[in-house]
């Protein structure tokens, strides 16, 4: 669902990019259809995934680019192995869980009942059900209220990139707000005219943020002597 933005933004910084698909989206292994995600998931995709990911494919101290849920999980990553971490841009992230976020996903699930939401769910993912239902399902868990990982964050040690827009029907503006609070170094783009998802709704304005904030840090690294 992200489209040719990865290779737009790629070409305009002169990036080598990495995109994949987590478990049980895009053309990756779906979800057992009787697999329920734990609440704890996106810690088990930041310490567990992300680092056998890399490690088979060589990738050293890369900048995360995530959305959502992949946003913060490129937190808890960047926060719990800063020595393997460039940077992060975290676009919509959520580091606490907020009745407005519940709200929209009780919403979405009646929309995928009962509209052609799944077909078109199924452009972009093998199994859309395994996709949607692992999302809206944990989501929605009771147990989950409690999820939040505003106290790790104060552990980041490199630049941050939060990003969110003025719409966002997700969340609102504390959430990266928030992220800023524990981590001073963390820049903040709010994107008027744009939804949950600045990839779609602003992606100009999206790449040129992300290339602007990896040049100036990219340089601040190499200045100081370090690998970029």
């Amino acid at each position: 669902m992200w489209r040719d933005w990865p290779e737009s933004l790629c070409a305009a910084g002169g990036y080598r990019g990495l995109v994949y698909s987590r478990p049980g989206y895009g053309a990756s292994t779906p979800r057992a259809p009787d697999e329920r995600w734990p609440v704890d998931f996106m810690h088990t995709q930041a310490l567990e995934v992300l680092p056998r990911l890399f490690a088979a494919l060589n990738v050293q101290q890369p900048w995360l680019i995530g959305h959502s849920d992949g946003g913060s999980i490129a937190l808890i990553h960047a926060a719990q192995r800063p020595e393997h971490t460039a940077g992060v841009v975290a676009m919509a992230p959520h580091i606490m869980v907020e009745e407005l976020s519940i709200e929209s996903i009780r919403k979405a699930a009646h929309v995928y009942r009962t509209t052609d939401l799944r077909a078109r769910l199924a452009r972009y993912h093998a199994d859309p059900d395994s996709a949607f239902w692992g999302w809206n399902d944990v989501w929605l868990d009771p147990a989950f209220r409690g999820w939040s990982i505003e106290a790790m964050l104060a552990r980041l040690r490199c630049p941050v990139l939060a990003v969110q827009g003025a719409d966002d029907e997700y969340g609102t503006l504390a959430q990266i707000e928030g992220i800023r609070e524990r981590a001073p170094q963390t820049e903040l783009c709010v994107l008027d005219r744009c939804g949950h998802s600045p990839h779609r709704d602003r992606p100009d304005a999206l790449t040129a943020a992300i290339v602007d904030f990896i040049t100036r840090h990219e340089a601040d690294t190499t200045l100081r002597g370090g690998m970029p």
